[in-house]
């Protein structure tokens, strides 16, 4: 039976970041991954979406091209096969980088299922052959997979999930998303500026129903811009095949037919079938596993992160959520804290935010004083023909303290960290409103908006 000092569970954003760490540190470190490296986030999530709204930002943007001084002869149509080979030659090259690395670090990289079969030893299982492999110290990073609604399952074709979404070989001619969630709002936009007629139902009463309420309402305005049909506060009851495609009855009464039902919803913890209670690993009632500020569970020695303990589910979170496990494993002092984790959504214009929404911090008790700088009154957004979008302070009444960042626009996913400085670092607006900012650039907008907290922005009408 083989021994390690660090076993992973997982090869994505989690585990094999987990992994690289953990042998920086000089442990013997074994990773487990059923499919491949890189987890959902780089081979069905994070860089091949990004992969698809980049190329419906630059379609985009080309057929504004006459307005902006560019004479282009002849009509400018996508190519979806391009794109998807495009996609598939990122994810490869980046998947044979982590595999590069992993190698680099002495990382053993084993193929297969893993089940526990204590506290201390997993068996690993591929191809009806199973090895067992021990180590004092595992973790859990095994992510996540997207939600089926109970009336809707996926049957792969008409009804799909963002995975099926990322392989489509045509366009189709009219798709129903549901959820107006970050995959859902992303979809939507990358799939109107293809061409489909979009309809987005959500069952909260605004898209974005986690982000705050005035970035929500410039979304909902660009989504209708770009002709998506937006229903709120309504849900699919439910959908059958009708000719080619689904007949779809929502809640309201309303029916729709469309070609493809893309169902965004959420995402299901990949906690089943780990054999979790065999090492005394207690889990949630939304099947999370449970794990304090070091991100060890209650069996000693078991830590785990990303997706699976249910808190901020973005693969950057799972890094560090990864790099505070295996440091803890090796005897180093660190903690979890998730009080200045960026959000970023990459619809167009792109959202990003960190810290306390207006709502939010009224709710927690605190004064607050909000700042908002308009990206119109930007002479570089004119310049991007990018005037879409706004900056949002949210500051502390009696303090000044940042205690969120809201930015809707052009690179906000860019832009966000600044934001992400300030709230870690507990900055007040005043610091960052007078922290000089290069002109002309869009990060003024930041500079602005921190100024406009005291009724001091020099830009804006208000």
């Amino acid at each position: 039976m083989n021994d390690f000092d660090v076993l992973i569970i997982g090869a994505g954003p989690a585990g094999y970041v987990g992994a690289i760490r953990a042998a920086q540190l000089g442990a013997r470190v074994c990773l487990v991954e059923r499919d491949e490296v890189g987890g959902v986030c780089l081979n069905r999530g994070c860089i091949p979406t990004k992969t698809l709204t980049t190329f419906a930002e630059l379609l985009e943007k080309a057929r504004t091209f006459q307005r902006l001084g560019i004479r282009i002869d002849g009509n400018i149509t996508p190519d979806l096969t391009l794109v998807m080979r495009r996609k598939r030659e990122i994810v490869s090259s980046m998947v044979k980088g982590v595999r590069a690395l992993l190698s680099r670090r002495g990382v053993t990289l084993i193929s297969g299922e893993a089940v526990f079969a204590d506290e201390r030893t997993v068996e690993v299982r591929e191809d009806g052959a199973t090895q067992k492999l021990s180590a004092k110290n595992i973790l859990v990073a095994t992510g996540s997979e997207a939600s089926e609604l109970p009336n809707l399952p996926f049957d792969g074709s008409t009804i799909i999930s963002s995975s099926e979404a990322l392989e489509l070989e045509e366009i189709p001619g009219s798709v129903l998303v549901i959820g107006a969630g970050a995959i859902g709002c992303e979809f939507a936009f990358i799939l109107s500026t293809l061409g489909s007629s979009v309809t987005v139902v959500e069952v909260m009463e605004r898209a974005l129903p986690l982000e705050d309420r005035d970035v929500s309402a410039l979304i909902e305005r660009e989504l209708r811009k770009r002709r998506v049909t937006l229903l709120t506060s309504d849900s699919v009851i439910s959908c059958s095949r009708s000719g080619s495609g689904v007949k779809c009855v929502l809640k309201s009464g309303k029916e729709i037919e469309v070609a493809k039902v893309l169902v965004s919803v959420g995402r299901r913890l990949a906690t089943d079938g780990l054999g979790l209670g065999k090492a005394g690993v207690r889990c949630g009632e939304k099947n999370e596993i449970v794990v304090n500020e070091t991100m060890e569970t209650n069996t000693p020695g078991i830590y785990a992160a990303g997706d699976v303990v249910g808190k901020k589910m973005y693969a950057h979170t799972a890094s560090r959520e990864a790099i505070v496990a295996v440091s803890n494993a090796a005897g180093l002092k660190k903690a979890m804290d998730y009080s200045a984790v960026p959000s970023c959504i990459f619809t167009r214009p792109q959202v990003a935010s960190v810290g306390m929404t207006e709502a939010g911090a009224i709710d927690e008790g605190h004064g607050v004083r909000v700042g908002i700088f308009n990206l119109r009154a930007l002479g570089k957004a004119h310049v991007l023909d990018e005037i879409s979008g706004m900056v949002k302070i949210v500051a502390d009444a009696r303090t000044d303290v940042v205690l969120g960042v809201h930015i809707v626009g052009a690179h906000a996913c860019e832009l966000i960290h600044e934001g992400v400085v300030a709230v870690t670092n507990r900055l007040t607006a005043t610091a960052l409103g007078e922290t000089i900012h290069a002109h002309p650039t869009l990060s003024e907008a930041v500079m602005e908006a921190a100024e406009a907290v005291h009724g001091l922005s020099i830009h804006s009408s208000a």
